[in-house]
């Protein structure tokens, strides 16, 4: 039977996932020559080529890529085990790190924490805030035991590595001054703010969202500012210097006297906002009380994915 090692299999796929042999080795805190070595003796192990030269990189062969296929499955299992001997081992207790994109620490993290301290002190929740694609690749690093990430900026529900659950679908409102002409028109839609100045950041997600909402609803933003900051961004509205569209989670609790938000007619927008741990993981007894807890604020937010 082939001898199979954990650990040069998890080389491999690290090396798959980051793509270089000097970034592998940074990722596991290894040199380059000593992650070429473990694969070097992995493939003889296994008897089969893993690596061609790629001009000066290297690439998977499709032996190395059925090799992963099998892996993540175990990988998963193993995950699964740990998962049972923690509950096994502590019962109620246990450490939970949670990476969340910032909006979601407040509306989500920090109540579902409160939450957990009544019901089961046992369970310790350690905090990151990291952008929404960043949780993805702390999760997979096993820097972070849970991710909260939005499903637009998410690897797809296919990916091996990861089990992703819904949690909530947080609605997109306007903000408009409180002295413009719309602020209090019937039925306002997205279309009826084309011709408007926009302010959204500059690249990541909330570029992305906005700009996709606005394209759904049949026009390309004009952007006349750029924030990153939900702060700076309402200041802004409140100044007459354009609109916004915000997400409700993310402003609910910051109110400006000359802002107005409303609700979008027909049009609403949405971001999905989903909880995603390694595959296997989920059955942890810690894990599983922080993910419960998450659920239930998210429902009482109104939420429903």
């Amino acid at each position: 039977m082939t001898e199979w090692d954990i650990r040069k299999l998890q080389i491999l796929r690290t090396l798959s996932e980051r793509g270089t042999v000097t970034a592998t080795a940074e990722v596991l805190r290894m040199t380059p020559s000593a992650v070429s070595q473990q694969l070097s003796n992995l493939a003889k192990q296994l008897g089969v080529p893993l690596l061609v030269a790629h001009g000066r990189r290297v690439r998977l062969t499709d032996a190395a890529h059925l090799v992963l296929r099998h892996a993540e499955a175990v990988f998963a299992q193993l995950e699964r085990a740990d998962a049972e001997l923690a509950g096994y081992l502590q019962g109620e207790a246990g450490e939970v790190r949670v990476g969340a994109f910032s909006t979601a620490v407040p509306a989500l993290v920090v109540p579902a924490v409160a939450a957990l301290r009544r019901s089961h002190p046992a369970v310790e929740v350690r905090i990151r805030e990291a952008e929404a694609a960043e949780a993805y690749e702390l999760l997979s690093g096993g820097d972070v035991d849970l991710a909260i990430s939005l499903a637009a900026h998410a690897p797809t529900a296919r990916d091996p590595r990861f089990t992703r659950l819904p949690l909530l679908a947080d609605p997109l409102d306007v903000a408009l001054p409180a002295g413009h002409p719309l602020a209090a028109a019937e039925g306002l839609r997205l279309a009826d703010l084309s011709g408007e100045a926009w302010i959204f950041g500059g690249s990541g997600p909330w570029s992305e969202i906005t700009t996709a909402a606005c394209e759904a609803a049949g026009f390309v933003p004009e952007q006349a500012h750029s924030a990153a900051g939900w702060t700076a961004i309402l200041a802004m509205v409140e100044a007459e210097m354009g609109v916004a569209l915000v997400p409700r989670m993310a402003v609910g609790g910051e109110r400006r006297p000359g802002v107005v938000t409303r609700v979008l007619s027909a049009d609403q927008p949405q971001r999905h906002v989903i909880a995603a741990v390694r595959r296997g993981a989920e059955g942890g007894t810690a894990v599983g009380r922080v993910l419960d807890a998450l659920r239930e604020v998210a429902g009482d937010r109104g939420g429903h994915p």
